[in-house]
């Protein structure tokens, strides 16, 4: 996988034998800082064990205040530990760790800069990444597209780690709190990074459960039209306990 590999390539120094970077960068984390990096982790962890991710491919980030933590470039989940704590400002300067930042920031800050999003989850789930080399948008094969806003747009390809790739989500995204990535994967953000990770969940699972109903031969999935998933949307938002 490119996106990998480059990942991998960027992580090292070419001054430190290939072990990673060695100086600490910027200050140390804060307490709530260090324990959304642990939430950060474990996250990341999931993403792999949930099969949504293969190797280092796919990124995680969370914002605390106006620092947002994010898995580092190339450098397996399993790995991370309390001291690799990674994290830039808003404007991409790195302030936190020595570990290179992952290829995939500008996509991760163009969503916090213009969504009220607390946490961004990248994955390249399997169903979701064949779908996004179908159709330029999920079909309405089940009502919780109502959970991401609406049905669930394709964002056009472009090379990984771009703003132009940046630009095509942010479009891909509007009224939505998840898309595709053709040919690539999805992404989805939340307020928290379980909603966010909750959310990229279900967009893999409406996705297999499309190419399941459509692999049927003379047999077209029934779909549901916008109006009886905004109706679903509604009773969504008071889904669960209330606080």
């Amino acid at each position: 996988m490119a996106e990998q590999r480059r990942e991998q390539a960027d992580a090292r120094d070419p001054g430190d034998g290939g072990q990673g970077a060695v100086e600490r960068r910027g200050r140390r984390a804060t307490p709530e800082e260090a324990r959304a990096w642990e939430a950060l982790v474990t996250t990341a962890r999931r993403t792999v064990t949930d099969g949504l991710v293969v190797g280092t491919s796919g990124n995680v980030s969370v914002r605390v205040g106006d620092t947002v933590l994010v898995t580092p470039s190339g450098v397996p989940y399993d790995r991370l530990g309390p001291d690799d704590v990674t994290g830039v400002d808003l404007a991409g300067r790195q302030v936190l760790g020595a570990l290179v930042p992952t290829s995939e920031l500008p996509m991760h800050l163009a969503v916090y800069s213009t969504r009220d999003a607390g946490a961004v989850v990248h994955t390249h789930a399997v169903h979701a990444t064949a779908v996004s080399t179908l159709v330029p948008e999920l079909p309405l094969v089940h009502y919780m597209a109502g959970a991401l806003g609406g049905p669930v747009r394709v964002a056009p390809y472009a090379t990984y780690g771009t703003e132009e790739l940046a630009g095509h989500v942010l479009r891909a995204l509007d009224g939505r709190t998840g898309c595709l990535l053709q040919n690539h994967g999805t992404l989805t953000y939340g307020a928290t990074l379980d909603q966010a990770y909750d959310r990229t969940a279900q967009l893999e699972w409406m996705c297999r459960l499309w190419l399941t109903a459509s692999s049927l031969p003379g047999r077209t999935p029934t779909l549901l039209t916008e109006d009886q998933v905004e109706q679903a949307a509604r009773r969504l938002r008071g889904y669960g306990q209330q606080n």
